[in-house]
């Protein structure tokens, strides 16, 4: 997925050169690098956060979580 993004952020920043001014070039880069980017990025991660949120650990019924470091010392 990141090659994508890579080659495509190459891409648009080869046809930003191309531009006659810096104002030209700078939207180009947003509006046909950055902006569509962000979009294929979050829709394409969002099995991977999904994932990443099963992995988790759920918070038990008292709010602590099974496996959570204790700060505090017992006697």
């Amino acid at each position: 997925m990141y090659i994508i993004a890579i080659a495509w952020l190459y891409v648009v920043l080869m046809m930003a050169v191309t531009e006659h001014s810096i104002v030209a070039a700078a939207l180009t880069v947003l509006f046909y690098g950055v902006a569509p980017l962000a979009l294929f990025l979050w829709i394409f991660g969002t099995p991977a956060r999904r994932r990443a949120a099963a992995r988790r650990p759920q918070p038990e019924e008292d709010g602590s979580v099974m496996g959570e470091a204790v700060d505090e010392v017992v006697d």
